[in-house]
């Protein structure tokens, strides 16, 4: 099964753990973490695209810079091509074992052929879960018809694969008195019918807590149960 998070984000994060720290022990759950940096009027900044770059090369996944343009297409390039990319590596691995090297230019035409014939149909048919993370503090407040357009256009791209495909959302930060570091919309599901009930309960706050965050969805794609108000445990020391 391949798990990924997609973060979606438009700023730096300001409180709790380093999201840079969470993504690394997505990557030892074999868990690849993907960020996509929204932008609308102005740019995000150094500091904000270093912090992007940082977690996804923490993660082992990729990190973009879009408009709410840009938002769908990128979302569902990065899930299809992260999802390439480690068959390819996972063949490479084999191909290295098997001839002492990794390198598909070094095979024959029509075995290289056969190998990326293999690579694209593993890619359509191998289980895939994608945990969306999606940022909603107060500035993304512009951006998240563009997230819900996205969002339902990565839900049927997964439900035109021939593997088993799932979706799972949450956003940050939640809305309990401000208390919630992390809300679930969506437990796992490829069903269009539940995106009515994502983000009825945004309450829009200045506050970025993206580490805790990330970490509390790693371990649910990792398969721990998902609860409210849960803290960092040791980790907690890693602060922004």
């Amino acid at each position: 099964m391949m798990k990924q998070v997609l973060l979606i984000t438009d700023g730096c994060s300001n409180v709790g753990l380093s999201p840079v720290i969470a993504a690394a022990e997505a990557k030892t759950e074999g868990i690849i973490v993907n960020v996509i940096g929204v932008i609308d009027q102005g740019e995000l900044g150094l500091l904000g695209t270093e912090e992007i770059r940082e977690i996804a090369e923490a993660g082992g996944g990729m990190s973009r810079i879009v408009n709410s343009q840009q938002l769908s297409h990128t979302v569902q390039m990065m899930t299809r091509k992260t999802v390439a990319h480690t068959i390819q590596q996972a063949v490479g691995q084999e191909l290295q074992q098997i001839l002492g090297h990794s390198q598909l230019e070094q095979l024959p035409p029509t075995q290289r052929a056969e190998v990326v014939r293999v690579i694209d149909q593993m890619s359509e048919t191998t289980t895939l879960r994608v945990a969306l993370l999606i940022d909603t503090s107060a500035s993304m407040k512009p951006k998240l018809a563009a997230v819900k357009e996205a969002i339902s256009d990565l839900l049927l791209s997964l439900r035109a694969r021939s593997g088993k495909s799932e979706l799972a959302a949450f956003h940050f930060p939640g809305s309990i008195n401000g208390e919630e570091e992390l809300v679930m919309d969506l437990d796992w599901t490829n069903e269009l019918a539940n995106l009515d009930k994502m983000f009825y309960k945004i309450n829009m706050k200045g506050t970025t807590p993206t580490g805790p965050a990330l970490l509390r969805t790693v371990r649910f794609v990792a398969g721990e149960p998902f609860s409210q108000n849960v803290k960092d445990g040791m980790l907690s020391d890693y602060v922004v």
